[in-house]
Order: structure tokens, then sequence, then C-alpha cells
């Protein structure tokens, strides 16, 4: 007799999620950024929650004030795997040409322009699943590739 569990949808899902060429991108990448090898014991998908804010946990997250450092951190972290993924595509990595950084208040009613009144949602950034993140970055990847390779094509929409 076999007695072989059933795998939820959920689990294949995110299977399929950290297979993705873009998710192992944004997993190398994540894994550079730390020096100490404190995440080396570590899966993927632990590396990744961060990066998963479901519809309660965006509720909870206080969408005020000066960007959260973390928040931009997840927002480096996933363009610049978006950047390094094109740029692995045509084998020819260079250095990333964004950066997210906080701005903090200089002084008593004098500030540095904040990213914050832009883009509004940026205390909240993340994707409901692992399946979403892997979509949204292959989405950028493919379509920046896309560009690139006809270009002539493009230009002329």
């Amino acid at each position: 007799m076999n007695c072989v569990t059933p795998i939820s949808p959920t689990v294949d899902e995110d299977e399929l999620a950290l297979a993705a060429p873009f998710v192992k991108c944004l997993v190398r990448l994540i894994r550079a950024q730390e020096p100490c090898h404190l995440w080396e014991d570590k899966s993927d998908a632990m590396l990744l929650a961060d990066f998963i804010v479901t519809t309660q946990k965006r509720r909870a997250i206080p969408g005020e004030g000066y960007p959260d450092p973390h928040a931009l951190w997840k927002i480096d972290m996933f363009y610049s795997a978006v950047g390094l993924a094109i740029a692995e595509h045509f084998g020819k990595v260079k250095s990333p040409i964004m950066g997210a950084k906080p701005s903090t208040p200089l002084g008593a009613g004098f500030s540095v322009p904040s990213v914050g009144p832009f883009f509004p949602e940026i205390h909240r950034f993340g994707f409901e699943s692992l399946r979403q993140l892997a979509e949204a970055g292959t989405r950028l990847v493919d379509v920046a590739t896309t560009d690139i390779e006809a270009p002539e094509e493009t230009m002329a929409k």
C-alpha cells in the first residue's frame, strides 16, 4: 500500500515560484548582501518571506511618515534582481543604476524631498504569494529583454 500525502496547490505553486530564474536571481542577490554567512542555513523561501505581504499584513502597515529602510531595501533588491536578470540574459553584467535610500528631516520645518508622495504604497511593497513575486519579476525581465532585442519594433509603436 502506497501512503503518499497529497501536496497542497500552494506548496506546488511555491516550489514552481522558487524554481523561476528571476526568483533564483533575487535569492542569489540577497545571499550576496549578507557577508557573515548567517543566512546560509535559511531556505530560499525563508529569505523571501519579507517580500510576501498579504492583504492583512498590508492593512496593518501604517502608510505615513518616512519609508521604512527595510521597505526600501526590499524595493532595491527586487529591482536590482530585475536588472541583474536582464544583464545575465545578454551576458553583460554591469553595476546597478538605481538605489533606494531613506531620506530624513534635516531640521525643524525643512526636509529632503521624500519618495513617499510619489509612491504612497512604498511602505507596503510586497506580493501576496511567491507565485506573484515570481510572475511580477519575470514579467519585467521579459518585457525589458523583448524591448532590447527588438528596438526598431518598439520605437515604431
